[in-house]
């Protein structure tokens, strides 16, 4: 399973192909040159790349809007009240890297009268996956079927995310399945409810500066220009402040006139004492109705909980077809 990132020349807009190919052309050129500038904002230091600072880009307004980023966690959000076609993929391994269950599977999501409803069109399983009742052995695949297959059906859910605060609620799978999803929609947040960790995931505080380099960038993504913010620890910490570090690495691009996230590749680790985990996600967006979907996520993720078995496992998410509510 690999995780990259996507670039390529070509800009899209009709009429307009030449000069963005042109332009894309100049800045990447121009980058191979460029000297990168640093600014301090209240402390917090930040690097701009030549292609930002000679563009004149109000970079502190841009930064200021990615701190306070909503519209991630809202495409996902955008899914449960309109219609999609999705190709589903979960494998498990066991501790040994042995492949013990999987699930292939195609899968309609319909939304109508204010209701959605999921059709199962082909389906294959492997090992453990489920119990004799149909429940899942794992949180993995638990935590896929609750971000993109529909049970029953499900009435009055909106993608209103303004003022909407994400709590941590419940015990077992149930618990652990709302921390993954906390991961999954705010990474670079502070979380609450995550033992040893859930402050060290806050990306934007004083403290974070201490561990991380923050870059500012403008390239091409898709065929199109847009900002890249790149997060990174910082090369030179000591062992102290390494355990510090969960978030070893966070590049997001973003469409430059609305500053939604275009995609986005994080990768997250942690060793304590009672539990650890390496979590990596790519997820990339596409537009439906001037709506932000995500159209393809792919998982890998390696955790251990005390008392409970190592889960290591993947998955994939295309999704398509989208159509309106009706």
């Amino acid at each position: 399973m690999r995780f990259t990132s996507s670039k390529c020349i070509g800009f899209k807009y009709s009429g307009f192909k030449y000069i963005g190919i042109m332009l894309g052309m100049f800045v990447l050129n121009a980058n191979v040159y460029a000297q990168d500038t640093t600014f301090n904002d209240g402390g917090q230091k930040f690097t701009l790349s030549d292609a930002i600072v000679r563009n004149n880009f109000d970079y502190k307004a841009i930064l200021q809007r990615i701190k306070e980023d909503t519209s991630f966690y809202k495409a996902f959000k955008t899914l449960r009240t309109i219609g999609y076609s999705s190709y589903n993929y979960i494998q498990m391994k066991d501790k040994n890297e042995k492949v013990v269950a999987t699930l292939n599977s195609k899968t309609k999501q319909t939304r109508k009268d204010n209701c959605r409803t999921m059709e199962v069109l082909e389906e294959k399983v492997t090992g453990n996956l489920r119990d004799a009742f149909g429940n899942y052995n794992y949180v993995t695949p638990s935590l896929y079927a609750s971000l993109f297959f529909t049970k029953g059906t499900i009435c009055g859910e909106t993608n209103i995310v303004k003022g909407k605060v994400r709590e941590i609620r419940g015990s077992g799978i149930e618990k652990a399945k709302e921390q993954l999803k906390m991961l999954f929609f705010n990474p670079g947040k502070k979380i609450a409810g995550i033992p040893l960790i859930g402050n060290k995931l806050d990306l934007y505080d004083e403290s974070a500066h201490e561990l991380y380099d923050y870059k500012l960038d403008y390239v091409e993504y898709h065929g199109q220009l847009v900002y890249v913010f790149d997060v990174q620890p910082k090369q030179d910490l000591g062992f102290i402040n390494k355990n510090r570090v969960v978030v070893d690495q966070m590049i997001t691009w973003f469409d430059p006139r609305t500053l939604e996230v275009l995609g986005r590749n994080y990768s997250l680790s942690y060793k304590a004492g009672v539990y650890d985990f390496n979590v990596q996600m790519e997820v990339e967006m596409t537009h439906f109705n001037g709506l932000l979907v995500p159209k393809i996520l792919r998982y890998k993720g390696n955790w251990d909980v005390v008392f409970k078995k190592r889960e290591i496992g993947l998955f994939t998410a295309t999704l398509f077809d989208f159509k309106a509510a009706q």
